[in-house]
């Protein structure tokens, strides 16, 4: 049974803490502590779920993931993930979470249809590195670095409305 959770789910929570900043530990890390709170709620608090189990596992992770970036941030943390009940707006954040992927989907998928420079300075500007610094080591000015991330922004932005009008 746990072999098949790790095999059918592991993957989408790989790809999410990933496509979020994380590693391949982090990733690891987080799917673990989600499955062992999950089996701590149906071993000691009776957990009954109201919901298809993916988006479940998928809200878990994704919250001890938020969690774990605001403590890395050092911003104070308001919600333990072992605090989330089991309730009816389940299936609220599990619809918001079914679009907020299907958002980075196309996201994702526009991304790559940019050009190498704009990926790149995306990627570094979407890092939270300091733009000054991006500039010197892409080895362009602050403003021409600005410039260029607006209008690759403009481009990527563009391609994810026509996605999404479709």
């Amino acid at each position: 049974m746990v072999r098949e959770i790790y095999a059918k789910y592991a993957g989408k929570i790989r790809y999410y803490i990933l496509a979020n900043n994380g590693t391949e530990d982090d990733a690891a890390d987080i799917f673990q502590e989600a499955l062992i709170d999950i089996y701590n709620q149906a071993q000691h608090k009776q957990l009954q779920l109201t919901c298809p189990f993916e988006p479940f596992l998928l809200l878990i992770c994704k919250r001890k993931w938020l969690n774990l970036l605001k403590k890395r941030g050092r911003e104070p943390v308001t919600k333990d993930a072992a605090d989330v009940s089991i309730g009816e707006d389940v299936f609220a954040l599990a619809e918001q979470m079914k679009q907020s992927d299907q958002r980075m989907q196309v996201f994702l998928q526009c991304f790559e249809k940019l050009g190498d420079a704009c990926k790149e300075i995306i990627k570094k500007c979407l890092g939270g590195e300091d733009q000054e610094l991006i500039a010197t080591q892409l080895k362009v000015t602050y403003g021409y670095l600005r410039k260029k991330k607006s209008e690759c922004m403009a481009a990527l932005t563009k391609m994810i409305h026509s996605q999404l009008s479709e």
